[in-house]
């Protein structure tokens, strides 16, 4: 039975560094997933710099053959300023119309204070009784935030699901190159390098050439 599949991204590019191999897997297996994207660029940006990212999301959106698009545009800058039940509120909103079975979102512990917010608002929608289709939860790690970490209390991430993305390694790394500005030349960790050690190291892990790896917060089997 297919599935309806969301990931929650704090910003455009953590899609495809946490978990892009994994959606082009769930697409091809049938599945409909959906992107939502919680923050846009605000007032100290251009008008070129805000139509850039536009047609970026666009074309990534198009790259994956996403179900639907969802930007929420709280300006990133200012996300810590939002009330928690205002967020809530418009990822609900999102979560209805999509009815997500599985929902990927990004480590609470990840060094930008944004993935902490994101996560924290739409674990609060995945409680049974408001979304009661939702069935597994997953977090997702990203390069240069989850392993930046300096947090002493974090508990680091300690991913206990594993998933082959051999066949979609490169499509991955292709759709990262449309985020051109957001690339850089290795040891920069958004690099093609440090993209495909980390799918590499992750697949040593679980006996695959290439892997991404989650921590699998909740799964309810009926």
């Amino acid at each position: 039975m297919n599935k309806s599949v969301v990931v929650v991204t704090p910003h455009p590019d953590d899609e495809t560094l946490g978990c892009g191999g994994t959606l082009l897997k769930h697409i091809n297996q049938g599945d409909k997933v959906f992107w939502l994207i919680v923050t846009s660029m605000g007032n100290t940006f251009t008008q070129e710099e805000k139509k850039r990212r536009s047609t970026e999301i666009d074309n990534v959106s198009r790259e994956y053959q996403f179900s639907n698009t969802f930007e929420l545009n709280f300006e990133a800058a200012n996300l810590d300023q939002v009330p928690e039940s205002v967020l809530i509120g418009e990822i609900s909103k999102a979560f209805y119309e999509i009815r997500p079975n599985i929902v990927y979102v990004p480590y609470p512990s990840d060094i930008h204070s944004d993935h902490k917010t994101v996560f924290n608002a739409s674990i609060t929608c995945t409680k049974w009784f408001r979304n009661p289709y939702v069935e597994k939860v997953m977090v997702y790690e990203t390069l240069s935030e989850t392993d930046f970490t300096i947090n002493p209390d974090a508990n680091t991430f300690r991913p206990n699901v594993y998933v082959n993305i051999e066949p979609f390694l490169e499509k991955k790394i292709d759709i990262m190159r449309v985020y051109a500005l957001e690339m850089g030349v290795f040891p920069f960790p958004r690099s093609e390098k440090a993209i495909r050690s980390l799918a590499h190291v992750r697949g040593a892990a679980s006996g695959f050439e290439a892997a991404e790896a989650f921590m699998l917060l909740k799964e309810i089997v009926s």
